[in-house]
C-alpha cells in the first residue's frame, strides 16, 4: 500500500458535505492537501487550523478556466509535487426533455465535465512524475445507467465524467497514474434534499463512508487498479 505521508492531494469542492469529510479524513491520515474552493473565506472558517498546519487553500471556480491552471501551478510550486487529484466538485440541475433550459445544461457541463477535464489536463504531467499518481473522479450511480425521474442533463454530465476517467487512465497508465470513477448513490448532503422522491435519510450513504473509500483507493499500489467503484444505496440489477 502507498504511504500517505508526504503525498500531496488536490481536492475540489472541499467545503461541501463529501469534500469536507474527505478533507478531514485525509488530513488525519497524513496526506498534505491543496483545497480548491469557490469561497476561500468559507473554507478558512470551516478548517481554521488547516493552513497553519501546512495545508493550502486556493480559489477554484469551475466556470473560470484560468483558475484551474492557477490552482495546479500554485500547488506544484508550494509543495514541489502533486500525487493525487480528486475531482469532487459537482452540481445537480433539473434538466429533462420537457423541463429546464439549456443554460442549466451548460452549467452542468461547465462544472461536472469541463472543470475536471481542465484539472486533469494540467495536473497529469505532475502526477506522471511521481510514478504512482492517482485521480479520483466523484461521479454517481447515474453515470452507470439512466433511471426514470433523474435529471437527464445530470446523467449526461456524469456519463461524460465516466468516459473522461477511462481516457485519463489510458493517458497516464505507462507513468503509473491510476484513475477511479467513484460512483455513489444518494449521499446525505444538502444537494439532494429538495429532490422529490429522494432516498430516505436512513438509507443514504454517509460522507464519512465515502471518505473511507477515498483513502483506501489512494493507498492501493499500481498493480491494483480500480477503474470504477459503484457504492449503491438500493438494490439494482447490475449495480
Amino acid at each position: 500500500m502507498n504511504d500517505p505521508n508526504g503525498r500531496v492531494v488536490m481536492l475540489s469542492g472541499a467545503t461541501g458535505g463529501i469534500g469536507a469529510a474527505i478533507t478531514r479524513r485525509l488530513s488525519e491520515d497524513g496526506f498534505r492537501l491543496s483545497l480548491g474552493v469557490r469561497d476561500v473565506d468559507k473554507a478558512r472558517e470551516m478548517f481554521p487550523d488547516f493552513e497553519a498546519e501546512g495545508g493550502l487553500i486556493c480559489r477554484f471556480e469551475a466556470g473560470e478556466a484560468d483558475t484551474a491552471k492557477a490552482w495546479v501551478d500554485t500547488t506544484a510550486e508550494h509543495f514541489g509535487r502533486i500525487d493525487a487529484l480528486i475531482n469532487n466538485a459537482g452540481i445537480l440541475r433539473q434538466v429533462f426533455f420537457d423541463e429546464g433550459d439549456e443554460d442549466l445544461l451548460d452549467e452542468l457541463w461547465a462544472v461536472n465535465v469541463k472543470a475536471p477535464f481542465r484539472l486533469i489536463r494540467h495536473a497529469l504531467p505532475h502526477l506522471s512524475e511521481t510514478g504512482s499518481g492517482r485521480i479520483i473522479n466523484v461521479g454517481s450511480t447515474d453515470a452507470k445507467r439512466y433511471r426514470a425521474g433523474v435529471s437527464v442533463g445530470y446523467a449526461m454530465s456524469k456519463h461524460a465524467l465516466m468516459a473522461m476517467s477511462h481516457a485519463a487512465k489510458a493517458a497516464g497508465w505507462e507513468h503509473g497514474v491510476r484513475v477511479t470513477a467513484l460512483c455513489p448513490g444518494a449521499v446525505d448532503t444538502p444537494m439532494i434534499q429538495s429532490i422529490p422522491g429522494v432516498t430516505p435519510l436512513a438509507e443514504r450513504i454517509r460522507p464519512d463512508d465515502l471518505a473511507e473509500i477515498v483513502t483506501f483507493l489512494l493507498g492501493l499500489p499500481n498493480n491494483a487498479s480500480v477503474p470504477e467503484m459503484v457504492v449503491n444505496t438500493r438494490l439494482e440489477s447490475g449495480l
